[in-house]
């Protein structure tokens, strides 16, 4: 079961275009990856190597 985590500052920046893009910090409070490919993923994810 996925529980709710509260976003603090420094859990994601705004990119140029206007997207919240989570950081490293943000992905280590969730506590697990959801393999969609995050810029920052700390758990080591790679889309490219499943396709």
């Amino acid at each position: 079961m996925k529980t709710f985590v509260p976003i603090e500052e420094g859990d994601y920046y705004l990119t140029p275009e206007g997207y919240r893009c989570f950081t490293e910090q943000y992905h280590l409070k969730r506590g697990y990856c959801c393999e969609s490919g995050c810029r920052h993923c700390p758990y080591g994810f790679n889309k490219k190597k499943i396709q």
